[in-house]
């Protein structure tokens, strides 16, 4: 072998990188401590960006088709060099390769649950779940930061770290947007496109990535709250919280629930004044509990009779009760009693913390 043979095969003449393994993100040329002649063919693919990196500090970049590495191209790598009369002799230099094609499918998920500042109910731990694609638009901010000299970086070294970052950037957008929970857990593809603005300024400027999409797959609550959620959608479709209680009270009614004397005695009560709106309706005088031997209309005496047969037995109220008595007696929670007092439409009195109410002001709230 001639000398010149010889140092021909100690330089790269060709540098190019046929990617097809499909998951990786960056990778470092062999160059087997050969240098790089003047006139240097360089080949970069599409979704190829090539990166050189000289003594730590990063060099010229090149998008997708043949070069040939001359002074004119790589400028930064002159002045790095110090090439007072341009690029004559043959130098070393890293040459990184970085994928700019869109990974899809990723998948993130919550280990733990976000903590969630909700002003429908307050403190809410939500866990979520979904997919994500991405594609590096910084290939120096991706190298530095991620990569680093890793000769062969791929997507599964990558996707822990990735899915973590990912959560922590999800959970501080989340919070920061203030979606309601509702919302959160209802409305999916509207709010990954909203969190996207969020979240790619702090993906790109400290990876270097790019989020194309982001998918909320699943958004969990606990089951207090999943709870509280369909009770308020029951009480969407009902109509008022006055309306919602009435229902309730004629649920109880029509399959004869049980609980203490008071509460049945009121939801027959309830179910009486319900026949007599219906009569009234029909143009027919309805009878009432303390009226004995009034006349009734054929199909609706049976009922009635019974309810006020019931009612006449049933246990008195007490003249003055608490909240606490009034949903034993309706047959409701104590906090659906406490909103319609709040609200106005149950009468009380409130002294200190405790609210006291009249039977005349139930009386008068149920024939309503």
């Amino acid at each position: 072998m001639s000398i010149f043979e010889f140092i021909k095969g100690e330089l790269l003449e060709v540098i190019e990188w046929t990617d097809d393994s499909r998951d990786t993100l960056s990778y470092r040329f062999p160059d087997d401590d050969k240098a790089i002649k003047n006139g240097a063919q360089l080949i970069v693919r599409e979704s190829q960006v090539v990166q050189f990196v000289y003594t730590g500090e990063f060099g010229d970049t090149f998008g997708p088709g043949k070069h040939t590495l001359t002074t004119d191209n790589i400028p930064i790598l002159t002045k790095l060099k110090s090439w007072k009369f341009g690029f004559n002799s043959p130098f070393k230099a890293d040459v990184y390769y970085v994928t700019t094609r869109l990974f899809t499918g990723n998948k993130w998920g919550t280990s733990n649950p976000i903590m969630l500042r909700d002003q429908d109910f307050g403190i809410v731990r939500a866990r979520a779940f979904g997919t994500y694609d991405f594609k590096i638009v910084d290939p120096k901010v991706f190298l530095k930061e991620v990569a680093g000299s890793d000769h062969n970086f791929r997507l599964d070294e990558f996707a822990d770290t990735m899915r973590s970052r990912i959560i922590s950037i999800f959970s501080e957008a989340l919070a920061t947007s203030k979606v309601p929970v509702l919302d959160v857990a209802t409305r999916y593809s509207e709010l990954g496109e909203a969190l996207l603005p969020l979240i790619n300024p702090i993906v790109t400027a400290k990876y270097g990535l790019q989020i194309a999409s982001f998918i909320v797959e699943n958004v969990s609550v606990p089951p207090e709250v999943e709870a509280a959620i369909d009770k308020r959608s029951s009480m969407a479709a009902v109509g008022n919280l006055n309306d919602f209680v009435k229902y309730q009270m004629a649920k109880g009614f029509e399959t004869g629930g049980g609980g203490s004397g008071a509460g049945m005695a009121s939801e027959l009560a309830v179910g009486f004044a319900i026949a007599q709106q219906m009569m009234q309706q029909q143009g027919v005088v309805a009878p009432t509990p303390a009226v004995a031997g009034a006349a009734v209309p054929v199909g609706m005496a049976a009922p009635a009779v019974a309810a006020a047969a019931a009612a006449s037995t049933a246990p008195a109220l007490p003249d003055l009760m608490s909240p606490a008595d009034v949903a034993q007696a309706l047959g409701v929670g104590e906090a659906d009693v406490m909103a319609i007092l709040e609200s106005g439409e149950l009468k009380g009195k409130k002294i200190g913390s405790a609210w006291r109410i009249k039977k005349a002001a139930l009386d008068e709230y149920l024939s309503h």
